[in-house]
């Protein structure tokens, strides 16, 4: 005899293969539900409890894959791409796009093309680090682990079809003054970011994690109002494009064990106690402590 589980898990499953099968006609969780045979609302609630998502999450990331294989094609155009989908228009397309990716589904398709990417490499406490900016903000901050040309090729890896100039910029300028003046002016580094609504979500929330102060994962998931998914909240710190400013380096283990980092745990280490030494110490001071680990 089947049990309750069964057929609940038996149900979500020719829900995903519904889906699946039927997303290019974008159904309506009335008829998804009636697919199972459940009200709208008991489905909506049984399938989060299985799947992480709800129904409607879980549509669009289907329709967003099937759009980005389409506009991957040489010759489609973003009309293709949304008609394939079976969504009514570009501008449905657009939406999906912007929520989910973080960037417009021509921005996707070309890779940045349209971008003009300003990048430089300065000094750092930390080691020597490589920062782009577009005319919005700062896109990318790595630390140049081996030379200055495997670091730019890191970089295009992100925006493969961009345009590219060696300059430091202003907007470049001021987020370097986070490591030699006063923190009170972060207001005036800007970010352009592109990423899913997670993660986006994640690496406002680690903006918030305060200088000298530390945070868990489980910690920012809970934040992000998805106490459960602390593995995918490492997933989107692993992601994080832009060192230091973003500070994933202040999330650890709920043991209080630093953990890993993607440049290096010794960094990692540094710059937690660089933070937490600068709440008690002048910047110059923790400068010098601290500027010889990684030359």
């Amino acid at each position: 005899m089947e049990t309750q589980q069964q057929l609940n898990y038996n149900r979500i499953e020719a829900a995903i293969n519904f889906y699946k099968n039927n997303f290019k006609l974008q159904p309506t969780l009335e008829q998804a539900a009636a697919h199972v045979h459940l009200s709208p609302f008991h489905f909506q609630r049984l399938f989060k409890d299985w799947a992480g998502i709800t129904p409607k999450q879980f549509l669009q990331y289907i329709s967003l894959q099937h759009a980005r294989e389409i506009l991957k094609e040489p010759g489609t155009t973003l009309v293709d791409a949304a008609f394939d989908t079976g969504l009514s228009g570009t501008g449905r397309l657009h939406d999906l796009f912007i929520k989910i990716e973080g960037m417009t589904p021509g921005e996707y398709k070309n890779g940045g093309e349209t971008l003009n990417i300003n990048y430089s490499f300065a000094e750092s406490p930390f080691g020597k680090l490589l920062v782009a900016s577009t005319t919005k903000g700062i896109c990318y901050m790595a630390f140049a682990e081996e030379d200055e040309k495997s670091a730019f090729a890191e970089l295009q890896k992100h925006f493969p079809n961009a345009g590219y100039h060696q300059f430091a910029d202003k907007i470049q300028q001021n987020a370097l003054f986070i490591f030699t003046q006063d923190w009170s002016k972060l207001n005036e580094i800007k970010l352009h970011l592109k990423g899913t609504a997670f993660q986006l979500k994640v690496w406002e929330t680690l903006l918030k994690v305060p200088i000298g102060g530390l945070s868990s994962y489980g910690s920012i998931a809970t934040c992000v109002d998805n106490p459960k998914a602390s593995r995918a909240v490492g997933s989107a710190i692993a992601d994080n494009p832009v060192a230091f400013l973003i500070p994933c380096h202040r999330v650890v283990r709920s043991t209080g064990e630093f953990g890993q980092y993607h440049w290096g745990s010794l960094r990692k280490t540094a710059m937690i106690g660089w933070e937490a030494g600068y709440i008690n110490k002048g910047m110059d001071q923790m400068v010098n402590d601290h500027q010889d680990l990684f030359r």
